[in-house]
């Protein structure tokens, strides 16, 4: 079964730089999207519903061409849940949430912690109520995939420039200490099992500096797998050569 995630920057910009041809040629069972920046009527009728797939959507409720995210599946799911069920973390359109046979697989776009104080104590409020929906499911007996945005380098080898950020959001030791958290209760860090101590390989790059000409990026977007699939994990991937937004895709194939 192969899994992809990609923030996309803006799903009609991709579509109209005909990047999403790399989608269709790939031809993964799930591809999960981040900051699609439309409401359903927006989206092309191309992306709105591929061929052999379900699509599901979850767009910002509050301002127009803001965050927003998309999952197409060729398996059809047995629940789709919307959001965290949280009011104040759900208007912005950044989680949808699909049940399969085996597991749940969750595809976020985590809040950035840019623009002040405010939107750092939003991101890691987010991300603890979030912590908390998996870890209910997983009481409960549930194997949990999540993937996306985290908008957080975990580690100095997940990003070109560990010192110059220490005091920049993104790479925050509180921002951190939840990826640390998440880790310890057995969240496997999939690239990383397959790829412990590889270097330069980064999701994300600043299109204002040129970065990625000069492969002076972040790590921060993930595919999480609870330890119990971890027999089932069998290759993870970053696409970096896939070009079309600021961030690239990355994949995850499980048995």
């Amino acid at each position: 079964m192969k899994l992809v995630s990609w923030n996309v920057n803006g799903i009609r910009a991709c579509h109209k730089k005909a990047c999403f041809n790399w989608f269709f040629e790939y031809s993964p069972d799930v591809f999960c999207i981040q900051e699609t920046k439309a409401v359903l009527e927006q989206i092309p009728e191309e992306m709105k519903s591929p061929a052999g797939y379900h699509a599901y959507f979850d767009s910002s409720k509050v301002k127009k061409g803001y965050s927003g995210v998309a999952v197409y599946s060729k398996i059809e799911p047995l629940r789709v849940q919307y959001g965290l069920g949280i009011e104040k973390f759900d208007h912005e359109g950044r989680c949808i949430g699909l049940k399969f046979k085996d597991f749940w697989l969750f595809n976020v776009y985590f809040p950035n912690g840019g623009q002040g104080p405010e939107r750092i104590e939003f991101k890691l409020a987010y991300y603890d109520a979030f912590l908390k929906l998996i870890e209910k499911l997983r009481k409960k007996g549930e194997a949990v995939i999540f993937c996306g945005d985290v908008n957080t380098a975990h580690t100095e080898i997940d990003l070109a420039r560990p010192k110059e950020n220490e005091k920049n959001t993104g790479f925050l030791p509180t921002e951190r200490a939840w990826l640390d958290k998440i880790s310890k209760l057995g969240y496997i860090d999939t690239f990383r099992n397959f790829f412990p101590q590889k270097i330069g390989a980064y999701t994300y790059w600043d299109m204002k500096t040129f970065a990625r000409e000069r492969n002076v990026g972040w790590r921060i977007d993930y595919f999480f797998a609870s330890s119990d699939l971890k027999p089932r994990l069998q290759t993870a991937h970053i696409f970096e050569n896939v070009f079309g937004s600021d961030h690239c895709p990355l994949g995850l194939d499980i048995e």
